[in-house]
């Protein structure tokens, strides 16, 4: 049997846990929070006031904040691409079984797809932002589309969502962590909701992958190994700005966030480390010789990258994005 066929029939038989899984991790809707949870009423009185309240805190964040925070609602509103991403997987199948595991990312999609709103629109009120700026590189991201190497092929994919639910979980939970360092408590709650919506998510893809290592161990191994020696591309990698045909604007957003601690080179080692601990790749069994060659390159992946990670300098230099003007940069 082909490797393809393999892993339609391991996407089939976990197929019939979906609906627990989606009870398991996701929220209904009636009882997840919305966007205007965390924004100033348009139908109550004091609307003006609390976006006048807004604009006032957004004064106290530094200018790579607002990189930052803007980097991340950008990649947040791209959702478009990755649902479409994500229904293209094999054994992910919307047309001949929508009630499988499409209702899984369609629920998937309909959480994250509040995230983008809440950012998006808090942004609009700070008046610290370009937003005309900002919706040209969101158009130019969901246009360009992306390729994170992980083809059709259903455990590459979970082992990405695996890592970048936690990538994004750290991100959002830092930039809380400072817009509440600066007082500014409605986006620090904002931010920690949305990051606890990642950590639930990245639960749940990496339930996924422990399922199918004990039905398909050397297989998944190999999809493992291969996502790591590639490398995690991220999925606002290829961010760019008005104008910009090709561009380092994701270059230097990465930057930025090592800058100010919010997402760095060793949390991606660190992420690494954490999911070989949960997937307890130490102690798969059942492995063919090449999977084992590939968990041994995998254990000793961490500290070999945690080395490189020491010797990396970032600029202390801003870029100058478009997205945050000079005349309101801090």
């Amino acid at each position: 049997m082909s490797l393809k066929n393999v892993r339609l029939e391991v996407m089939q038989f976990l197929e019939k846990d979906v609906d627990a899984l989606i009870q398991k991790y996701l929220i209904p809707i009636d009882k997840i929070w919305q966007p205007t949870d965390f924004l100033p009423n348009s139908e109550s009185d004091t609307f003006f006031d609390e976006i006048t309240e807004i604009r006032e805190l957004s004064k106290e964040l530094p200018y790579d904040f607002w990189v930052v925070l803007v980097g991340d609602m950008i990649t947040e509103e791209a959702l478009p691409t990755y649902e479409s991403w994500l229904m293209d997987v094999e054994g992910i199948d919307q047309v001949n079984n929508p009630s499988g595991w499409s209702r899984w990312i369609k629920h998937w999609t309909g959480e994250e797809n509040r995230h983008g709103d809440v950012l998006n629109k808090y942004l609009y009120l700070s008046g610290r932002v370009n937003m005309r700026e900002i919706e040209v590189t969101t158009q130019h991201l969901i246009s360009d589309g992306f390729d994170i190497g992980t083809d059709r092929d259903p455990y590459k994919n979970f082992v990405y969502t695996s890592f970048q639910e936690l990538a994004t979980y750290i991100s959002h939970n830092r930039v809380a962590k400072i817009a509440k360092k600066h007082g500014n408590k409605r986006l620090a709650r904002m931010c920690q909701m949305v990051s606890g919506d990642e950590m639930r998510h990245h639960n749940a893809y990496s339930e996924f992958v422990e399922r199918i290592f004990k039905v398909d161990p050397s297989q998944m191994m190999m999809a493992f190994h291969y996502m790591m020696k590639q490398k995690i591309t991220m999925p606002a990698h290829f961010l760019r700005e008005s104008g910009d045909k090709i561009s380092t604007a994701f270059e230097e957003f990465s930057n930025t966030a090592q800058r100010i601690g919010v997402y760095t080179s060793t949390d991606y080692v660190d992420i690494l480390k954490k999911l070989i601990d949960r997937w307890e790749i130490d102690k798969i069994t059942n492995l063919t010789d090449e999977a084992e060659k590939a968990r041994d390159y995998l254990m000793k992946l961490p500290d070999r990258m945690y080395r490189l990670a020491e010797r990396m300098k970032i600029p202390e230099n801003s870029f100058q994005f478009k997205w945050v003007e000079p005349a309101i940069a801090k």
